[in-house]
């Protein structure tokens, strides 16, 4: 066998190896309901999902495989009218009381009234990195793209290819990072009225019901989590893991200025701002540079 062929060979037994499992596939597929399937439904070739909220219970679906870092998309159209006192849901988890998770919540509202977009980190049990945003259109009246794009860098929340907030990695100076544990990803509709429009003080009208959340074109194009050599795997730099490139490291002149557009017009509220919150012990990846 030649020296080229060699190469070939090579390359590809690699790319096997790492199995960064684009999972370019369905709902029926790739996730299966964890609560409230009796009255919610995957459609048509399977790429369609509704989850369901009504006086009975809320839904909620989740995927087979754990994943560390890739990117991972979704298509929402949020409860329409007036959906005080509703989540939705769309978040990577892993499980345990030191678990990671990255949000995405949309927290409903009174009819005519926007959506709140609320986001939040977790890193080995600890959360209360909140920040949230208004949008600048109507997630109820058509379908919107939702990423989460995770590297062994940063995280980055994205809305329509618009970047929305960015975490980095500052683990070489004590703060923890999302990096060793696989994640599933999840979504779901639940009653939160008790703190979800304005503090709880809006309540679900249960005459609206059912709240019906609409989600297609669900793409995980992350590197399947097989246990603990999955760390290195897919951190490792390699074409297959192509999340791992310089491209993605940081983001571009362009995405920074709409990210900036963004925070300036349309966030509403910043964990990093809130003295009063933390009393004046502030988490330390505030005094970071993030973007």
């Amino acid at each position: 066998m030649g020296s080229f062929q060699v190469l070939f060979v090579a390359l590809f037994v690699t790319a096997l190896a790492f199995d960064l499992s684009f999972v370019d596939a369905n709902f029926s597929k790739s996730m299966y309901f964890n609560w409230g399937a009796h009255h919610s439904s995957i459609l048509g070739n399977g790429d369609d999902l509704e989850l369901v909220l009504d006086p009975t219970s809320g839904s909620g679906i989740q995927t087979k495989k754990s994943f560390l870092f890739g990117s991972i998309e979704m298509l929402i159209k949020l409860v329409p009218r007036n959906s005080a006192g509703t989540v939705t849901a769309y978040y990577l988890s892993s499980t345990g009381s030191m678990h990671d998770e990255i949000d995405f919540e949309f927290l409903g509202n009174v009819s005519g009234q926007p959506y709140t977009i609320h986001t939040n980190i977790y890193t080995q049990g600890n959360g209360n990195r909140e920040q949230q945003f208004k949008l600048w259109f109507d997630p109820t009246a058509d379908f919107h793209n939702y990423t989460i794009h995770w590297n062994p860098t940063e995280v980055v929340w994205y809305i329509d290819s618009i970047p929305i907030r960015v975490f980095r990695n500052y683990e070489n100076e004590g703060i923890a990072y999302p990096n060793k544990k696989g994640m599933r990803v999840y979504s779901s509709i639940w009653n939160a009225d008790n703190w979800a429009t304005r503090g709880g003080l809006v309540k679900i009208d249960w005459y609206s019901a059912p709240f019906v959340a609409r989600f297609r074109h669900f793409r995980a194009r992350a590197c399947k989590w097989s246990g603990p050599i999955s760390i290195y795997q897919c951190a490792s730099k390699s074409p297959a893991n192509w999340w791992t490139s310089p491209v993605y490291s940081q983001l571009s002149y362009g995405k920074k200025g709409q990210l900036k557009w963004v925070r300036d017009n349309y966030m509403i509220y910043d964990y990093c701002k809130d003295t009063k919150r933390f009393q004046g012990n502030m988490p330390p990846e505030c005094f970071k540079p993030q973007f």
